[in-house]
């Protein structure tokens, strides 16, 4: 013999589902338009990227499917490999000095020893505030040996300083402006995870007996060993990505800086100047992946335990 269930526990057992449903849909609602913006302007331009980089405009035929040819191109291409090779060794050298001299403002500032400090800080990060592009033209003119600073310098002492923009210091002179924009960002970077390390740690030492060096080394530098990381990630991006700089002094450094000086401005002149779009799709595509596995190496070096 079957009973029939109420019609009451039917209701009962219904409605917490369709709370759950509102719940999820809710949750969708709150996220729907990140993952909207997210998809429109970063998974279709990689996508369509993808797509360009399969195809090659020929005289005959028109856009053609050609697979992976491109990538093997991109992979013998000397030039496009001259200028990896390039930002690399600018990465190598300036970014260490750059983050160098970001940690020591860090630590000077938070030391609590330097009088003004809140005039230093804003003073150091301002150069961030200036765009990229002011801020190389600035440098350019002060670099003219005929019409700048080091023209001026070289006229009112009698002395002979090599040419910022000579093809043997133009990168020396790229990274200088580089250096000069950034140290303010990584600066308040490594400054706000100082400023979070519980004080208790440096009555601890200070009852050790420890100095200041002892503190810097034991407490502070493991403390914002994750700002370190995040900060070289940043670096390690954004030398990959340079583009603005040599761009822009090229007009004033043509034997100096040449239209693969960079993967980017090699990309921008194949694309812009060569209109070889999918050409220019598949060393961008490259260069990416690049960057992806030097900066994810980087950051399971730094944050791995007793690194």
């Amino acid at each position: 013999m079957t009973t029939l269930q109420p019609p009451v526990a039917a209701g009962r057992t219904a409605r917490p589902s369709l709370k759950r449903d509102r719940r999820s849909w809710t949750g969708w609602g709150f996220v729907g338009p990140f993952v909207a913006v997210f998809a429109l302007v970063f998974l279709a331009p990689i996508g369509y990227s993808i797509y360009l980089s399969l195809f090659q405009d020929r005289l005959i035929g028109g856009n053609t499917f050609v697979g992976l040819d491109n990538y093997q191109q991109a992979l013998q291409d000397d030039q496009f490999w001259a200028g990896v090779t390039r930002v690399g060794l600018f990465l190598a050298v300036q970014v260490p000095i750059m983050l160098g001299i970001a940690l020591l403002v860090a630590l000077a500032l938070d030391s609590g020893r330097l009088y003004g400090k809140n005039f230093f800080r804003i003073s150091i990060f301002l150069p961030y505030a200036v765009p990229a592009v002011v801020a190389t033209l600035m440098w350019a003119f002060m670099y003219g040996t005929r019409f700048g600073l080091v023209g001026d310098i070289n006229d009112t002492f009698g002395v002979s300083l090599p040419d910022p923009l000579s093809p043997d210091v133009i990168l020396a002179s790229i990274g200088n402006i580089v250096t000069w924009e950034f140290v303010g960002y990584n600066m308040l970077i490594f400054y706000s995870a100082l400023r979070v390390i519980p004080h208790s740690l440096y009555e601890a030492a200070e009852i050790d007996g420890a100095g200041q060096w002892r503190v810097i080394t034991a407490i502070k530098l493991p403390a914002i060993r994750g700002a370190l990381v995040i900060a070289t990630i940043f670096s390690i991006i954004g030398s990959f990505q340079l583009f603005n700089e040599p761009s822009i002094l090229k007009p004033l450094a043509p034997n100096a800086i040449t239209t693969d000086y960079t993967p980017n401005y090699y990309t921008y002149t194949l694309s812009f100047n060569g209109q070889q779009h999918n050409y220019s799709a598949t060393v961008a595509i490259v260069m990416g992946l690049i960057t992806m596995v030097v900066a994810y190496v980087v950051q399971l070096r730094g944050m791995r335990k007793g690194a």
